[in-house]
């Protein structure tokens, strides 16, 4: 298997590319749509051939690559049956299986952050959006986002995987790129609560500034990116 991590600094954002070393096949998730020509560029040099693109739900701090990807490479692209993005070509639901060549991603609805969140196991790595980060949790106070439901979804689906799974999030802003599953159980401070009544108090007293160009990232993600 092929896998790469490309982090966008504007918007701390993680994209990542992963791939069959056997039939090269591609597929990206989260692309951000000024790297497009990078994700590009690097599919050229390792000679892959990228066939599918996910975004794990409708972004609201930066513009998807996603119609860019398709435009330029004739990939499909792929989202949660949640999404209000209906021009996407697939929509997975939960537990659905998302195959290129021998590699097998399986979808997981996640809602909490936003209503359309979904995180993406593939063996033992986790791509989880910004359901779960490292060292923190998605927000949960925009796009019908709910601390009850992603209370939900990290405690009763992705922390119910094993300990040694590994955490690759949909953003970072202290420099950190993979983390466990036990590692997040043990450290993460959004993680210590003893009730989902614990949870949604603390998720509600975080008074968190709204992300810059929201409505016009959020107009376009529903466009995927056009």
């Amino acid at each position: 298997m092929i896998f790469k991590q490309v982090f966008d600094p504007k918007s701390y954002t993680f994209t990542y590319l992963i791939a069959s070393s056997i039939g090269r096949e591609a597929i990206i998730i989260d692309p951000v749509l000024e790297n497009v020509h990078e994700y590009i560029e690097l599919l050229n040099q390792l000679e892959l051939k990228l066939v599918k693109v996910i975004d794990t739900h409708i972004h609201a701090d930066h513009v998807t690559g996603a119609s860019k990807l398709k435009n330029e490479t004739k990939c499909q692209t792929i989202m949660g049956e949640n999404t209000p993005a209906d021009i996407v070509d697939f929509k997975v639901k939960d537990g659905e299986k998302i195959k290129i060549d021998q590699l097998i991603i399986k979808a997981i609805y996640t809602p909490g952050h936003t209503s359309d969140s979904y995180s993406f196991l593939l063996n033992n790595q986790l791509f989880s959006g910004d359901t779960l980060l490292i060292n923190g949790t998605g927000r949960t106070d925009f796009q019908n986002g709910s601390s009850k439901e992603a209370y939900n979804s990290i405690f009763n689906k992705l922390l119910k995987l094993p300990e040694e799974t590994l955490l690759y999030p949909g953003h970072d802003y202290n420099g950190k790129k993979v983390s466990t599953l036990g590692n997040e159980k043990k450290f993460n401070p959004r993680l210590q609560v003893n009730s989902e009544d614990q949870y949604i108090e603390m998720m509600s007293n975080l008074k968190l500034a709204e992300p810059k160009e929201i409505h016009f990232n959020i107009n376009r993600n529903i466009m995927l990116g056009k």
